[in-house]
């Protein structure tokens, strides 16, 4: 028995690695579950070759230093929408990416963050610059 737990237990830590830290995060009465970016390799690896993604789901992005920040979408074969975010947690600017282009996408300003959803989550939500983003301080520091 002791046998069998420990190798659920091993096989829930790997599914959780592999699918990487989550956090949930409010913009208004929005609730959202992002799955943490916040490793050299985590960031450039992103939502690359992801086909689906759950309605209020997302990937937050987290940076070691706030700095502008530039997002193109190689081998993503889903459009996003894109919330550069300042360190404070408010949005600076909001992007649509189309999926499979190398069209770079920009902060305008210094982002510490910066939030994928699905393309046209921002709008159907009413959520544009400024709103802020709550429990995004809650987020581990970016390396």
């Amino acid at each position: 028995m002791r046998g069998l737990i420990a190798i659920f237990i091993l096989i829930l830590t790997t599914l959780q690695s592999a699918r990487g830290d989550e956090i949930t995060l409010r913009i208004g009465p929005h609730s959202i579950r992002a799955t943490i970016a916040n490793t050299p390799q985590s960031r450039e690896r992103g939502l690359q070759n992801i086909t689906r993604l759950c309605q209020n789901c997302g990937m937050i992005f987290v940076f070691p230093v706030a700095g502008k920040h530039t997002f193109w979408m190689k081998n993503t074969p889903r459009s996003l929408s894109i919330a550069f975010i300042a360190a404070d947690g408010r949005i600076l600017n909001i992007a649509e990416m189309q999926a499979n282009t190398l069209i770079h996408h920009s902060t305008q300003g210094n982002a510490l963050y910066a939030l994928e959803m699905n393309q046209g989550w921002f709008a159907s939500h009413a959520i544009k610059p400024d709103d802020q983003v709550e429990e995004i301080q809650h987020a581990p520091k970016g390396r």
